[in-house]
């Protein structure tokens, strides 16, 4: 079974549809849907999100908010999430971001882009 930790950011930020003007809305909808793979695979899904955490209704979905401020912070906790895992192949990060891509490769780690998750997503 797999085991998601997502990039929330990246995967709001490759959907045209808007999002930068209702940021929480757009984080809010992923977790949404999110939380649907959840309920109808039974996989373990963590989303880590940038910026200023607020209350989200994530149901069973882990969501996280990077710990720090600045540019890649959330890559930084995702990478180290999947440094500290105890079995970090059984993970697969969705991202579309190369240099964290290759950073979670290092460790064995999956990785899916953006758009694959979305279509699978889509799919359910």
């Amino acid at each position: 079974m797999t085991r998601w930790l997502v990039d929330g950011m990246n995967v709001v930020g490759s959907i045209p549809d808007g999002w930068w003007r209702d940021r929480q809305g757009a984080m809010a909808r992923l977790v949404q849907r999110l939380a649907e793979l959840r309920s109808q695979s039974g996989e373990t899904v963590s989303v880590v999100f940038d910026g200023r955490p607020f209350e989200l209704d994530a149901g069973a979905v882990d969501v996280a908010f990077a710990p720090t401020r600045g540019r890649d912070a959330a890559d930084d906790e995702i990478a180290r999430r999947v440094a500290a895992d105890a079995d970090p192949a059984g993970l697969t990060v969705v991202t579309s971001d190369r240099a964290l891509s290759e950073r979670v490769r290092h460790h064995v780690a999956e990785v899916m882009t953006a758009g694959a998750f979305l279509r699978r997503l889509d799919a359910l």
